[in-house]
């Protein structure tokens, strides 16, 4: 099945596969749209379900695809238990969620964090979800203000582009609080977008395999600028060494290693990858391919592992460096990442995209950096771009930043 707007890539790949395709929200054959069987008119001829159908709480319910912003997506594959019991999790542990809420709903329906932690838990609660097919900052905050939004729900970069809206326009909406998810949030964000708006941010962990939330600034403590919370009820955290492979090995505590969960939210496995889906979960635990600390319970996510930048021997973690270029005053949005030299092994790189109306002069930024962070750490090449490259959840697509400086580099 597939909506009108995606029909130009469905149709083909539905060919392709050999299989059947039903559209829903296209135009009828005699207003223009294609011969193709409606989900609209197959509904209205079919028989009501009389009953539901019982399953296991360890049935498949659900495959949804990874991002992709380190490689090829994997259809990972979700359990009926795994989404109850974040529904439920979020709404104890959480989310102060009430009927009369309103939520935006700009992330993507087909991504894990729009669909349960928004579409499901609102769903379960009573909510209303403000739908936006595609995330526009001025749409967005228009519709905000229209239907009286009180939970913003997103990824880092619709927190720059709601920041950026509210810089054009007087209006805005009674914000209770908002959620953060999908990629680090800088704190320099956290905090223009609370005072911008006066709702304050709290900020979790997730992944497609994990249903999605595996930890979170709950609303009921103090947030923790800078961290992503306590494990949810249920799901066990741990800080294996990462270089380790074949089995886990768990590093000392307070250190630095790969983050590894376990609980009723794993996945089932990649649909079609038996090979990748015993890489990812070794001895019941899956490996996040994420960085980051447990202090007292308290998770800190430091980058992905394959984002690391080895320069002369020293590893840099582009979240770090991204937080300090956050702080820019004419940076809106910035993403760092490394090319092959071959004098330093990786060099820094840092792609930035200015606020509206300003300049970023490139040598100046990478001043500005490097008074504010160790030396090995500041990027070394500054790239002033009109946009940034975003996967179809919005999260920043960093190989494609590679690919493109790489091939300007040759």
């Amino acid at each position: 099945m597939a909506a009108g707007p995606l029909l130009a890539e469905a149709v083909p790949a539905a060919s392709a596969a050999g299989v059947p395709l039903v559209t829903v929200l296209t135009p009828t054959v005699e207003a223009g749209g294609p011969d193709l069987p409606r989900l609209e008119a197959e509904a209205a001829s079919a028989a009501p379900v009389d009953r539901h159908v019982a399953v296991r709480p360890t049935d498949a319910a659900t495959i949804l695809y990874t991002s992709g912003t380190t490689g090829t997506p994997k259809g990972a594959v979700g359990s009926h238990l795994a989404i109850v019991e974040q529904v439920h999790c979020a709404l104890i542990d959480a989310f102060d969620l009430r009927a009369d809420d309103i939520i935006f709903g700009g992330l993507p329906l087909f991504h894990t964090f729009g669909q349960t932690s928004v579409m499901n838990i609102a769903f379960r609660r009573g909510a209303s979800v403000i739908l936006l097919p595609r995330f526009d900052p001025e749409q967005a905050l228009g519709l905000l203000v229209e239907h009286g939004a009180t939970v913003f729900t997103a990824v880092p970069t619709m927190f720059v582009g709601m920041i950026e809206a509210a810089r054009r326009s007087d209006g805005r909406p009674p914000l209770r609080y908002a959620v953060s998810g999908g990629a680090a949030l800088p704190v320099a964000v956290l905090e223009a977008f609370e005072e911008t708006f006066g709702a304050e941010v709290h900020e979790g962990y997730g992944l497609t395999e994990t249903a999605p939330t595996v930890s979170f600034n709950t609303v009921y403590e103090p947030i923790r600028p800078g961290t992503v919370g306590r494990p949810f009820w249920g799901v066990d955290v741990a800080i294996a060494e990462a270089e380790v492979e074949g089995r886990i090995e768990f590093a000392e505590p307070g250190a630095l290693g790969e983050i590894v969960v376990r609980g009723h939210n794993l996945f089932k496995g990649y649909i079609g990858r038996p090979d990748a889906s015993s890489e990812a979960v070794v001895d019941g635990w899956f490996r996040t391919g994420d960085l980051g600390t447990m202090v007292e319970g308290v998770i800190t996510i430091v980058d992905r592992k394959k984002d690391m930048i080895v320069r002369n021997g020293y590893n840099v973690y582009p979240t770090e460096v991204e937080a300090v270029i956050a702080r820019h005053p004419a940076v809106a949005m910035a993403a760092v990442f490394g090319l092959p030299d071959d004098t330093h092994g990786q060099e820094i790189h840092v792609a930035v995209v200015p606020h509206e109306g300003q300049d970023v002069d490139p040598e100046e930024l990478i001043a500005f950096t490097r008074e504010r962070i160790a030396a090995y750490k500041y990027p070394r090449v500054a790239h002033v771009v009109e946009s940034l490259p975003l996967g179809g959840s919005g999260k920043i697509v960093k190989r494609t930043l590679v690919e493109q400086f790489s091939a300007v580099r040759r």
